[in-house]
């Protein structure tokens, strides 16, 4: 079970941009998968939201190893991928999340801080 994540948010197209938004999408959603063919991440998923009122429009989860996800965010091809996002998506963001495992580890390092600043 993966560790760790890398959370990667969208919001609306940019006006004009939108066929070349779906481009970048699809270019993106076929780099996943490669990596998750090679392994280099153990699984990812695509969701796409119901119109809510808010900026999320979209997100993208992988799911894998700490070392490898900051392998492949430090990538040329990783980061050519963004540069071209943010060129047709309004509000990208890009985090790294802690699932399985990882989250004990992250739940107590909060306890301690609230602990620390009560």
């Amino acid at each position: 079970m993966a560790e760790m994540g890398v959370f990667i948010g969208w919001g609306a197209p940019v006006r004009g941009r939108e066929a070349k938004g779906l481009e970048v999408f699809d270019e993106s959603v076929e780099y996943w998968g490669r990596l998750q063919q090679e392994g280099q991440i153990e699984s990812f998923e695509v969701v796409i939201l119901y119109p809510h009122g808010g900026d999320l429009y979209g997100f993208s989860l992988l799911r894998g190893d700490g070392e490898a996800l900051d392998a492949i965010r430090a990538s040329d091809e990783f980061n050519r991928l963004v540069a071209r996002a943010g060129l047709v998506v309004e509000g990208l963001g890009i985090v790294s999340a802690a699932l399985g495992g990882s989250l004990g580890p992250q739940v107590e390092r909060y306890r301690q801080a609230v602990g620390e600043l009560a």
